[in-house]
């Protein structure tokens, strides 16, 4: 693998990686990109205790294939994800997390690093103002159509040259620095906010109610509420039901579970309930849906 001069050194150069994962794409080998990598994996079923260090550039993480529940520690603070075929995550530059997790299917993912240097000129174009990683992290959780289509296309152009890899790497970091800048809420809120939704998140197949996510955020009921719909512009029940219904799109796309099976792991009570909340959402039928 050649250095690229977008990148200080290989991303988790000094971890032994095959024994956590079999790349099959890289696009500095193959496509002989220097603006943009480019990876795709397929993950060991199992996993304990893995240390992934901070890097500077921007990680893209989108999973393509598989089931998972994974465990994520970071600054003293732990947390469940469930990470099925079309769930995002962006790594927070800068801060290690330690991950564990067993697949109950094979687990395999398309990851992209955006150069720091990318990242920062594009900050400084939209007016200066320093990300909140974590608050994009928060927000693409819950799903990106715009960039997982983009993602999930670029292994598929190792024929066009750099200049491809440079727009893309720019056009996503567009997209991302842009999403929520300046939030209408207060900071300490906006922290609440981001609790809630990742509690959403990891907690799609349980029966949550508000209470439960107001309470994990360690606000009233009341406030939660309102400082929620300020910085989403919804209700916690209609963003989870949002997301409940974002998931079943994804598993009756690209698995074969039956929609009962699907219902279960969205959090609906039963069939019934999932087919009446996604004919509101998408206006067809689950069964319709997976036809199309």
């Amino acid at each position: 693998m050649f250095d690229s001069p977008d990148f200080d050194v290989a991303p988790y150069a000094d971890i032994d990686m095959a024994q956590y994962v079999r790349r099959s794409y890289c696009s500095w080998d193959d496509a002989n990109w220097r603006s943009l990598l480019v990876q795709r994996f397929v993950h060991a079923r199992q996993v304990e205790h893995l240390l992934l260090p901070g890097t500077s550039d921007l990680h893209l993480v989108l999973c393509t294939a598989g089931e998972a529940t994974m465990q994520v520690s970071s600054d003293g603070s732990s947390a469940k994800r469930r990470w099925t075929a079309g769930r995002l995550e962006l790594m927070v530059p800068g801060r290690s997390t330690v991950r564990s997790y067993k697949a109950t299917s094979a687990l395999s993912t398309i990851q992209v690093h955006i150069p720091q240097a990318v990242i920062k000129r594009t900050a400084a174009q939209l007016g200066g103002a320093e990300p909140d990683f974590e608050a994009l992290s928060a927000r693409l959780g819950t799903g990106d159509p715009v960039v997982e289509h983009l993602v999930r296309s670029l292994p598929a152009n190792r024929e066009v040259g750099d200049l491809y890899a440079e727009s893309a790497a720019a056009f996503l970091a567009v997209h991302l620095l842009s999403q929520g800048r300046e939030p209408r809420v207060p900071k300490s809120e906006h922290a609440a906010v981001r609790k809630g939704i990742a509690v959403m998140q990891d907690r799609l197949a349980e029966p949550l109610t508000l209470a439960d996510i107001a309470a994990e955020a360690h606000l009233s009921v009341y406030h939660f509420v309102r400082v929620f719909r300020d910085a989403t512009g919804e209700t916690p029940h209609r963003f989870l039901t949002r997301l409940r219904i974002e998931l079943a799109q994804r598993l009756l796309s690209g698995t074969t579970l039956t929609v009962e099976q699907i219902a279960e792991r969205c959090g609906f009570s039963g069939p019934g309930a999932l087919s009446s909340a996604f004919l509101r959402h998408v206006g067809v039928r689950p069964s319709v849906y997976r036809k199309i």
